[in-house]
C-alpha cells in the first residue's frame, strides 16, 4: 500500500508540475497578447457595454444628418457647396457654437458655375462667359466658414494620388513628456480639403477611425501622425476651436501616451492615444436632418449653444461602423459619442496597472486550483473555484458599472479553468492507467466482463483482506506424472499439453465469473464471490466444474485421434474436482514488493481435501455440504458419505455432482439416486447384504459416477466383511490424505 501511495503522490506531483508549466505558458501568452487573446478580452468589454450601456444625456452635441430623406429632397450627394453654405449660415443664425465636417471636400464643386461651364463644351461663348463670371460656390462656402468656427475633416491614408500642394500648417500641440509620436498611428499621406476651404476653416481634424481586428470600433485615436505631423482627431479639434484654445496638449511617459488635454479637460487614453468609447444606444434626439437645416424648418433650440457635427447616415454613402451596441452605426455618430464622453467625462478607462492585476488574478486563481484539486477533488474545487471566479467577475463588473474601469474578467477565468481541466485530464488519465493495470492484473484470472466491471468501478475492489462467504474450487489432473514421463524427451510438448488443457479449463471458470487464484503445476485453484459480489456463486462454481469435464472430454477426443494418427500411446486426461463453500478472508496478500490476490480459510483447505478424495471415491466432482445444500435442487447431486478430515472434529457430509439440470429431473437418475440412498443407509447400519445387493444393481447404471461410487462401496464392504469395523463405528470415513 505504501508503494501505491508513493505512486499516487508521484502522479499528483506530475499533475501539479504540468499545471504550473501550463500557467507559466498562459501568463507568457497574455503578456504577448496575440489577437485571439485580445479578442476574448474585447468581447468581454463588449458584453459589459451591451448589458449596461451609457445612459443618454442631453448634452450640447448635435448631428446634422445627411440622411435618406435629405438626399431625396436635396438630390444626390455631393450637394452644391452653396447648399452647404446655406446650412452653415442657418446654423450660425441659430446660435451653433462650432461646426465640424465628418466629410472632406477634396475636389472643387463640380456644380459651381465656373466648373459647370467647363463640363458643358457645347455652350455658346456668351453663356460660358456669363457662367464663369458668377461667384464660385467654393468661395461662397469659404466666406461663410470665415464668419464662424468651422473644423474641416480630413482623412489619413496610406497612399493617395494627389498633386503637389503647399505644406499644411500644423495645429499647435504641446508635448508634455517624451516624444509620443512613436506610439501614435502613422498615416504617410493625408487626404485634405481644397485650399480655399482649408484656409477658411478655423481648424482641421482627422475623422479616420481604425476598427479593432474584428472590424468593431471600440477605440478611436484622439491624436495621430499624418503626413509627418501630429494631427488632432475631429472631436478634439472641434473642442479646441469651440473653447477658443490656441493648442491642445499630449501627455506621455516611457510607457506611451497617457492623455490628451483640450479645453481644460484631460481625456485619458491608452498608450497609443486612443479613447475607449463609452457608447450609449443610438437616439433620434441626436440627429437633425440636413434638409431641415438647409430649408430653415428646424427648431433653433436644437442648434443653439451646441457643437454641431455634419455627416452622413445614408446607407449609400458607406460611412457605417460596427460598434459593440450596433452593427451599423453612422460614423458621424461615433464622433458625436466621443464628444459626449468628453463633455460628460464618462470615460471608459483601462489603467496602466490593469495588465498586472489581471496577471496576478490569473496566477492566484490558478495556483489555488493547482493546490486544491489533488487534495479536495474535482467537484469541491470546482465549487470553490466557481466562487472565486464569480468574485473576480463580479469585481470586474463592479469596476465597469460604477467606476467606468475596464478589467478583463475572461483571461484569468480561462487560465484557471485551463489548469483545472488539465488536472482533471491528468486525473482521468491516471484512472485510465489504473484501469489498465487492473485489467492487466486481473485479466489473467478473471472473466473479461468481470474485469471490465472492476476497471469501470475500482472502488468495488477492496485492496487488503476482507471476510466473505465464498465458493472454492480445486482441480487436479489424475496420473499426470505418468503422462509427463511420456514427454521426457520433449519438454516443449509437455508445456504445449499443459497450455492446451489449462486454457480451456480456465476459460470454463472465467465464463462462470470465477477468479483463478493460482496454477500449481497441472492443478487449478479458483474462487467465486470476489473481488465482486456474486449472489449465485455456488451455482456458478458447479456449472464451471461441469463445463471443465466437457472440455476435457473434447480434448481427449482430439488427442486420441492425434495419437492414433501418429501411432503412439494415448494417455487420457482425467481430473478430480473439489468444491466447497464457507467464510474466507480474501484480498491482496504478500509483501510490499510482491503480492497476489488470494483467499485463505478452513473452507479453502476443505475444498482441497475434497478434490483429493475424488480418487478415494472414484468420482470426478465432490461437493462440500454448504455447496450441496445451495445447488441440490438445481443439479444432479447425491450424498455419498460423511467424512472426517484432518484438523476438523466434526464430520463433513460430502456429495457427488453427477450432472446438470436436465439429468437432475431425469427418471433414470432419480431411480439411481433412490437406490444409492438405500445403499448408503444399509452401509451405515452395517447391513452388508442389502448394501452389496444395491451395489450389484448400480453396476449397470448409465451414470459412470454412480457406477464408480457403487464399486468403491463394494470394495469397502468386502474389507469390512473380512475385518469388521469397531463396534463404536458410526459410518464415518476418516480421510487422512491432503
Amino acid at each position: 500500500m505504501k508503494r501505491v501511495a508513493r505512486k499516487i503522490n508521484s502522479v499528483f506531483g506530475v499533475a501539479r508540475l504540468s499545471a504550473l508549466l501550463l500557467l507559466l505558458l498562459l501568463l507568457a501568452v497574455r503578456v504577448w497578447d496575440p489577437f485571439l487573446v485580445e479578442l476574448v478580452r474585447l468581447k468581454t468589454f463588449d458584453l459589459y457595454q451591451v448589458v449596461k450601456p451609457r445612459a443618454y444625456q442631453k448634452l450640447p452635441v448635435v448631428i446634422v444628418d445627411i440622411d435618406e430623406r435629405s438626399l431625396a429632397e436635396l438630390g444626390q450627394w455631393p450637394w452644391p457647396r452653396s447648399t452647404i453654405a446655406t446650412m452653415l449660415h442657418n446654423i450660425a443664425q441659430a446660435g451653433g457654437v462650432a461646426v465640424a465636417f465628418d466629410i472632406v471636400f477634396a475636389e472643387p464643386d463640380r456644380l459651381s458655375p465656373d466648373q459647370y461651364a467647363r463640363s458643358l463644351p457645347g455652350l455658346s461663348a456668351d453663356i460660358a462667359n456669363e457662367l464663369a463670371g458668377l461667384p464660385s460656390t467654393d468661395e461662397t462656402l469659404g466666406k461663410t466658414m470665415q464668419q464662424m468656427r468651422v473644423v474641416v475633416g480630413q482623412a489619413g491614408r496610406m497612399e493617395i494620388a494627389e498633386a503637389e500642394r503647399q505644406e499644411q500648417s500644423q495645429t499647435p500641440v504641446a508635448l508634455l513628456g517624451p516624444d509620443p509620436t512613436t506610439f501614435m498611428f502613422d498615416y504617410p499621406k493625408l487626404l485634405r480639403n481644397i485650399d480655399v476651404l482649408e484656409q477658411a476653416a478655423t481648424g482641421k481634424g482627422l475623422f479616420s477611425v481604425n476598427p479593432d481586428p474584428d472590424n468593431i470600433v471600440r477605440r478611436a485615436a484622439l491624436v495621430a501622425v499624418a503626413d509627418s505631423k501630429i494631427q488632432p482627431a475631429l472631436s478634439i479639434e472641434l473642442l479646441r476651436v469651440a473653447t477658443g484654445q490656441n493648442a491642445f496638449a499630449v501627455k506621455s511617459d516611457e510607457a506611451g501616451i497617457r492623455s490628451v488635454v483640450v479645453g481644460g479637460v484631460e481625456v485619458p487614453t491608452d498608450r497609443n492615444g486612443r479613447i475607449w468609447i463609452h457608447y450609449s444606444p443610438s437616439i433620434k434626439d441626436r440627429f437633425v436632418p440636413a434638409y431641415d437645416i438647409a430649408s430653415g424648418t428646424f427648431d433653433p433650440a436644437r442648434i443653439q449653444n451646441h457643437l454641431v457635427v455634419i455627416g452622413p447616415s445614408a446607407t449609400g454613402l458607406l460611412d457605417l461602423k460596427a460598434t459593440p451596441l450596433d452593427p451599423a452605426m453612422p460614423g458621424v455618430e461615433v464622433h458625436a459619442q466621443i464628444l459626449e464622453n468628453i463633455l460628460s467625462q464618462s470615460f471608459l478607462t483601462r489603467p496602466n496597472y490593469a495588465l498586472g492585476a489581471e496577471l496576478v488574478a490569473a496566477a492566484v486563481l490558478s495556483l489555488l486550483t493547482i493546490y486544491l484539486v489533488p487534495i479536495l477533488g474535482a467537484l469541491p474545487v470546482f465549487a470553490f473555484g466557481f466562487v472565486l471566479a464569480a468574485s473576480w467577475a463580479a469585481g470586474s463588473w463592479y469596476l465597469f458599472a460604477s467606476k467606468n474601469m475596464l478589467f478583463d474578467a475572461g483571461y484569468p477565468l480561462l487560465t484557471s479553468l485551463s489548469c483545472f481541466l488539465l488536472l482533471v485530464f491528468i486525473n482521468y488519465r491516471r484512472e485510465e492507467v489504473q484501469r489498465q493495470e487492473i485489467r492487466s492484473a486481473f485479466g489473467q484470472y478473471l472473466a473479461p466482463d468481470y474485469v471490465e466491471q472492476i476497471a469501470s468501478d475500482p472502488e468495488s475492489l477492496t485492496l487488503g483482506g476482507e471476510r466473505r462467504r465464498m465458493t472454492i474450487l480445486f482441480s487436479d489432473v489424475r496420473n499426470f506424472t505418468r503422462i509427463s514421463e511420456s514427454f521426457a524427451d520433449n519438454p516443449q510438448g509437455l508445456t504445449s499439453l499443459m497450455n492446451r488443457f489449462l486454457t480451456p479449463l480456465s476459460n470454463a471458470i472465467m465464463d462462470q465469473r470465477g477468479t483463478i487464484d493460482k496454477y500449481m503445476g497441472d492443478a487449478i485453484m479458483a474462487f467465486w464471490n470476489a473481488p465482486l459480489n456474486d449472489d449465485n456463486h455456488e451455482v456458478h462454481a458447479c456449472k464451471a466444474a461441469l463445463a471443465m469435464l466437457q472440455r476435457i472430454h473434447a480434448i481427449n477426443g482430439d488427442r486420441k485421434r492425434e495419437a492414433e494418427a501418429e501411432e503412439r500411446p494415448f494417455f487420457p486426461l482425467n481430473v478430480g474436482i473439489g468444491i466447497n463453500t464457507g467464510d474466507c478472508v480474501v484480498g491482496n496478500m504478500g509483501s510490499e514488493f510482491r503480492f497476489d490476490y488470494s483467499v485463505l480459510g478452513d473452507a479453502v483447505n476443505l475444498a482441497s481435501r475434497l478434490e483429493g478424495q475424488t480418487k478415494t471415491y472414484g468420482t470426478t466432482i465432490i461437493l462440500g455440504e454448504n455447496t450441496a445444500q445451495k445447488v441440490k435442487d438445481k443439479f444432479a447431486v447425491i450424498e455419498i458419505d460423511r467424512l472426517r478430515v484432518k484438523g476438523k472434529q466434526e464430520p463433513e457430509r460430502i456429495y457427488c455432482l453427477c450432472g446438470d439440470e436436465d439429468m437432475a429431473v431425469s427418471q433414470e437418475f432419480l431411480e439411481c439416486k433412490s437406490r444409492f440412498e438405500t445403499l448408503l443407509e444399509a452401509y451405515r447400519l452395517q447391513n452388508w447384504s442389502v448394501a452389496l445387493s444395491v451395489c450389484e444393481e448400480l453396476k449397470y447404471a448409465r451414470n459412470q459416477e454412480l457406477v464408480n461410487l457403487a464399486e468403491t462401496f463394494r470394495v469397502r464392504i468386502k474389507q469390512f466383511q473380512a475385518s469388521p469395523p469397531p463396534e463404536e463405528w458410526d459410518g464415518i470415513y476418516s480421510a487422512q490424505t491432503k
